[in-house]
């Protein structure tokens, strides 16, 4: 991926430097936590267990930033501009909506958002109480080392991903969608694929815009949304697949639905899983 020399994002908040943010949760907050945990589709288990609900919490320090960890810095600002400025022509031509970005939290080991405590083992997420996305990019590693899925725009994917949430959340999706009678986990699938989808749409709109895809790279995403599908991940963890469980997409799925936003850069209406047929997502 083509990213250095080109516009960073004003929107993206590093907290790296704060080191672990400690701090539990009153029983009030721990309360606050599972509801939005349920309406929002949020596994909270880790996010209660960085809170200091159930573990010691590490306590904050001054950290130093290496020349990597800068780096990875300066790809985040950089991919998220690309998403800014993809989605505010987007919006306003597809759906006559003016965007208003998210901030991007950037942060090591474990910090704060409305929706509660995040840590590594949260995974980047994006909180609709406080509409900003937040990630540890130790999960790039993660995801290189123990998922199979290295590569700079795979690492795109997933920051094009949670800014695909904020999409939803702006368009009224995110609300709308919880509020119906299905299943949570498959309400959860259905808004998960429609993110993988909408991340499509970014993909081969940043292609077209900036030049920025090389060789490669769209079969980074791709691989990466196989690595993190729910069947892949359950067998990787030794776990029999369990599809009532799953809350964002088999494999197959979630590339299928990156592949049809990608197809589909003109149409966001494509990613529209709220009509489909549940076995036929």
């Amino acid at each position: 991926m083509k990213w250095r020399g080109r516009r960073g994002s004003g929107n993206v908040v590093d907290r790296r430097r704060m080191g672990a943010t400690g701090g539990g949760l009153s029983i009030v907050g721990v309360l606050l936590v599972l509801g939005v945990g349920y309406f929002f589709g949020i596994d909270v288990r880790p996010v209660l267990e960085a809170t200091g609900v159930g573990m010691n919490e590490g306590q904050p320090g001054e950290v130093q930033l290496t020349e990597q960890d800068q780096q990875i810095g300066q790809f985040v600002s950089v991919v998220l501009a690309d998403t800014e400025e993809v989605w505010t022509d987007v919006l306003a031509s597809q759906e006559n909506v003016r965007y208003q970005p998210p901030q991007l939290v950037l942060f090591s080991g474990s910090t704060q958002s409305q929706c509660g405590g995040a840590s590594a083992a949260t995974g980047p997420f994006y909180c609709p109480l406080d509409q900003k996305a937040y990630l540890d990019t130790d999960f790039f590693q993660i995801m290189e080392r123990r998922m199979g899925a290295g590569g700079d725009f795979a690492a795109a994917y997933v920051i094009a991903h949670e800014v695909a949430h904020h999409v939803q959340n702006q368009l009224g999706l995110l609300s709308s969608m919880r509020q119906t009678r299905e299943d949570q986990n498959r309400q959860s699938v259905r808004i998960e694929l429609m993110a993988d989808c909408l991340s499509g749409v970014w993909a081969r709109q940043a292609a077209q815009r900036f030049g920025s895809l090389e060789p490669g790279d769209v079969e980074e995403a791709i691989n990466a949304a196989k690595e993190i599908g729910d069947d892949e991940l359950q067998r990787e963890a030794g776990q029999r697949v369990r599809p009532h469980t799953f809350t964002h997409g088999t494999s197959e799925q979630r590339q299928r639905w990156f592949a049809i936003g990608y197809n589909n850069p003109q149409d966001i209406d494509a990613c529209d899983t709220r009509q489909i047929d549940y076995a036929r997502l």
